[in-house]
């Protein structure tokens, strides 16, 4: 199959990237070893771009973008758009996240079959303005309507399209595995960080990862770790900047981390905590589970999903709860690790990423 891919930042992924990097990451060269041809859309931004052809056999185009969240996406989807068309470049069109929806219409009218990727529920996100959310609503429709399949990672937003639209689709979970990583202490010198020292979150400084929650239900605990918050934004919003003010000795941000260095730093985490109001099945979480380390999350109903019982969860946005989480994890860290291993059973055998490919080739070859 040739197949083109857009609607995440870049391959590999550079700061500012999200799950969707992540999945393009994972499945995208497995895609290509399984005999298919892929070109993998990148975004270039003013300040943050990756200057390559081809990423293990994923042939890469990239395209300039504006550092303006949302229009970001839509102008660099329009381009890639127009390239499918014009250049005849792939017969199957894989787009990440319901928002790109609209240019379905246009690759479906030229012949190409359109499938979207969609996480979770959009326009329920914090981080979109009024106008934002009232567009993710209307794309919902084009998304359930105009792709040959939608492909849902979680099945909690599966089921709520599912009954608004009387339709149903796919689900295909993330994987979770991760290859091994050479030497996982190196990277703990270059940030000045001990082994078991430090509690982690890795992703963007949004409104839904619920950082505005974590750094305060930090503070009021009796730990003496750090508390590592990795990540970051070419375009910083201001509640980035006021996240980034909240910290001190004890808070310490890294900046964008990613690859083999940010699975080291979560392989030598004392515990991972994901305080998120909204969620997709979260890729982070898969791969915190397949590396046997010991996860606080907040309980919403996606992050249940995933975690069943082998993770300790708070109340959403509830930062007392999650202050407690906190120090029942420093006060019974025995029973922490026993649940972390029953997380890496549960997540190497339910999510896998050679699985993951293999139904994603199948819903690309049946409809």
């Amino acid at each position: 199959m040739r197949i083109a891919a857009f609607g995440f930042r870049t391959l590999p992924p550079a700061k500012g990237a999200a799950g969707a990097d992540k999945f393009a990451l994972e499945l995208f060269p497995r895609l290509v070893k399984r005999g298919h041809q892929v070109i993998a859309y990148n975004r270039r931004y003013p300040d943050v771009f990756v200057d390559i052809k081809e990423y293990k056999g994923v042939k890469i185009k990239t395209f300039k973008t504006v550092p303006k969240s949302g229009f970001d996406t839509l102008l660099h989807s329009f381009k890639c758009t127009c390239h499918i068309i014009f250049t005849n470049s792939a017969d199957i069109v894989h787009i990440q996240n319901g928002g790109n929806s609209i240019w379905a219409l246009p690759l479906r009218l030229f012949g190409k079959k359109v499938f979207i990727s969609q996480d979770g529920v959009d326009w329920k996100r914090d981080k979109w303005p009024w106008y934002g959310k009232l567009y993710l609503k209307i794309s919902a429709y084009i998304t359930a309507y105009f792709p040959n399949q939608v492909i849902f990672d979680n099945v909690i937003a599966r089921r709520l399209f599912e009954e608004r639209f009387k339709k149903q689709f796919e689900f295909i979970p993330f994987g979770s595995e991760v290859e091994p990583v050479a030497n996982p202490e190196s990277v703990l010198q270059k940030f000045n960080l001990q082994k078991g020292g430090y509690y982690l979150f890795v992703g963007r400084f949004i409104p839904d990862k619920g950082l505005h929650y974590l750094i305060p239900a930090f503070k009021k605990t009796n730990t003496d770790k750090k508390l590592v918050l990795i990540g970051g934004s070419p375009n910083p919003s201001a509640y980035e900047k006021e996240i980034l003010a909240m910290g001190n000795e004890q808070i310490v941000f890294p900046g964008f981390v990613y690859g083999e260095d940010v699975n080291a730093l979560m392989l030598n985490a004392y515990c991972y905590i994901q305080p998120s109001d909204v969620e997709g099945l979260s890729p982070v979480v898969l791969t915190v589970m397949g590396l046997n380390v010991p996860l606080i999350v907040s309980d919403i109903e996606e992050n249940q999903y995933v975690v069943r019982d082998t993770a300790r969860t708070f109340r959403k946005g509830d930062i007392d709860s999650l202050a407690q989480e906190i120090n029942y994890c420093e006060q019974h860290y025995p029973e922490m690790l026993q649940l972390a291993e029953k997380a890496q059973q549960r997540a190497l055998s339910e999510f896998n990423w050679d699985k993951v490919t293999d139904d994603h080739v199948r819903v690309f070859a049946e409809n």
